[in-house]
Formats: structure tokens, C-alpha cells, sequence
């Protein structure tokens, strides 16, 4: 049966005049006369049955509907061009790997080892999109995450890679010449707080056995790297795992005034839809990976 969907014409010429909200701009763009995009629109509300775009003096703006269709359109073309840039750079062969990563771990940890799996497989391509809070994957294009927290999302798989043991990190400036401070001292310091790990300095805390009234307290930042940077800048005390901010503590930008980690409750998982958990390339990605956290974990003696 011949599928109910717009010209590719019709759908370009609209997705370029909804997101400039200008016939004008979208015919630049497309080479084409203005008169040819305002035809192209009203044949698809034609074909729609409903008004995309209001007609004022001042030009156009976008219809409730208008808006509603141009996000969803927006997203399809988007997955057409992914695939087909794939299929160009493979020639037809090989295979793309579409992983949501947490962005520090993507970044220090996972990086630096990868080349080794492209390197064996030749023929597969990874690429990452930034992702730091549970999703749903049908309503993506993306095949796997590396993902910090729990791993019971719907109809997936979890792999277990490893967990984190964070420590306290600041400027040598705020040891004030002193080589460490104790822990009642980090407490009257500003404590840099991460907004996906809320409560970590009241676990680390309370692994020493000390309650602090104000270990909630402090100014919020959702990723490591923002943690780290504004510890480097005087701002305060992050607790931040050392295999993330190795290169800033080897330089001395950062120490650790007191060196006492705890090993969180949560971890790093390999999250894999069970409907994609036996393809070719997942599936060596997955293998490869669990293996070379199972060697780190070994080296750094974590769990």
C-alpha cells in the first residue's frame, strides 16, 4: 500500500521556513524562489488538512500545529541524514554504534581506551551524544548508553562496569601551605556540590563517622569537569573520583587534602535494549568493554 507521507521537497522547504520562521531565508538556503517554497507549504497543508503557518504583514509565524509537526519532522530528517552520512562513509559496509554517554566518563575514561576497539574492528564507527539522565530508547535513534546510577531501566540489559570512589580535591591555594587538612577543616570549607550525585558529601561524611548540618550546602554543577574547574579556581571542595582528574592532579592544579575515598552505591552500566542486545557490533562493544573495565578495575583495585 502507497505510504500517506509529503514529498521530501515539501518537508525540507518546511522544516527550513519553520525553523527561520521565513519563506525568504528557507528559498536561500534551498536555492529556490520564494514564490517556489510558498508553493511547496501550501501543498503540504494541503495535504495535511491544516494551516502550518499564519500570514501576517511582519511575514510568518508558526501555528500550534505548525510547531508540534516541524519538532517531529525536524527529528526524522535528522535521522535520515545520520544514516545516510553512515552508509556514505562505510560504502554500504560496516556498522554504526550510537552511544549516550555520561560526559566526564566518556571523556577521561572511555576515550582514551577506544581506539583500541576501532582499532580491532575496522569496520565499526561509535558514535556519542551526551546524555546524563535515564531515557527512553524507542523514542531515539540511539542503540546503548553508558549510564552512572541504577541499572533497572525497561526492557534492557545493565552491565556492571565499575563504581566510583570519590575524594575530596581542591587548589593548593586553599591549603593555605598546609600539605592536608582534616576533615572538620574540608567541613568549614565551601563544599561544591554535583547535582546527579546530591548527597555525596554526606556519605563521605558519614563514612567517617561525622555528621555536618550544612553538607547539602553549596553551589550545584551538574558534571565533574564543572566540579573540577571550580575547584581549580579557589570556588571550593569537590568530591570528584580520581580516574576522572588524573591529568589535573598529576599537574598539581588539584590535590587531595585528605585522602579518604568511599565506594558509592550506585555505578557505571552499559545499558543495552534487549531487542538490540545480539547485534554484531553491540555486542563486541559490549564484550570489549566489560573486559577493559574489568581490567582497570583490577589495576586501580576498585570493585
Amino acid at each position: 500500500m502507497r505510504r500517506r507521507i509529503p514529498s521530501t521537497a515539501a518537508l525540507l522547504a518546511f522544516e527550513l521556513a519553520a525553523r527561520h520562521e521565513s519563506f525568504t531565508r528557507a528559498a536561500e538556503e534551498l536555492s529556490l524562489t520564494q514564490s517556489a517554497i510558498c508553493r511547496q507549504i501550501a501543498g503540504l497543508e494541503e495535504f495535511l488538512g491544516l494551516r502550518l503557518f499564519r500570514r501576517t504583514k511582519r511575514g510568518v509565524t508558526l501555528t500550534e500545529a505548525g510547531l508540534s509537526y516541524s519538532r517531529q519532522i525536524t527529528a526524522r530528517l535528522d535521522a535520515v541524514e545520520r544514516d545516510t552520512l553512515s552508509v556514505m562513509a562505510h560504502h554500504g559496509r560496516g556498522a554504526t554504534i550510537e552511544l549516550a554517554v555520561v560526559p566526564t566518563f566518556a571523556t577521561r575514561w572511555l576515550l582514551p581506551r577506544l581506539g583500541g576497539f576501532l582499532a580491532s574492528h575496522p569496520g565499526v564507527t561509535v558514535n556519542l551524544t551526551n546524555r546524563s539522565r535515564p531515557f527512553l530508547f524507542a523514542e531515539t535513534e540511539l542503540d546503548a548508553a553508558l549510564y552512572f546510577g541504577d541499572a533497572g531501566w525497561p526492557g534492557t540489559e545493565g552491565h556492571f562496569l565499575m563504581r566510583e570512589n570519590p575524594v575530596p580535591v581542591c587548589s593548593p591555594r586553599l591549603l593555605a601551605g598546609k600539605t592536608s587538612l582534616a576533615p572538620d577543616e574540608i567541613a568549614a570549607l565551601p563544599l561544591l556540590q554535583q547535582t546527579t550525585r546530591p548527597y555525596a558529601w554526606r556519605l563521605w561524611f558519614e563514612s567517617l563517622g561525622l555528621r555536618v548540618a550544612h553538607d547539602l550546602t553549596g553551589a550545584r554543577h551538574e558534571l565533574f569537569t564543572m566540579l573540577a574547574q571550580a575547584a581549580m579556581y579557589d570556588m571550593g571542595v569537590a568530591l570528584i573520583p580520581p580516574f576522572l582528574i588524573q591529568e589535573e592532579l598529576d599537574s598539581g592544579r588539584l590535590v587531595i587534602p585528605f585522602r579518604h575515598g568511599y565506594v558509592s552505591d550506585k555505578a557505571y552500566y552499559l545499558i543495552i535494549p534487549e531487542r538490540k542486545a545480539e547485534t554484531t557490533a553491540l555486542a563486541a562493544f559490549r564484550d570489549w568493554l566489560l573486559e577493559a573495565a574489568a581490567e582497570y578495575c583490577a589495576e586501580a583495585g576498585l570493585e
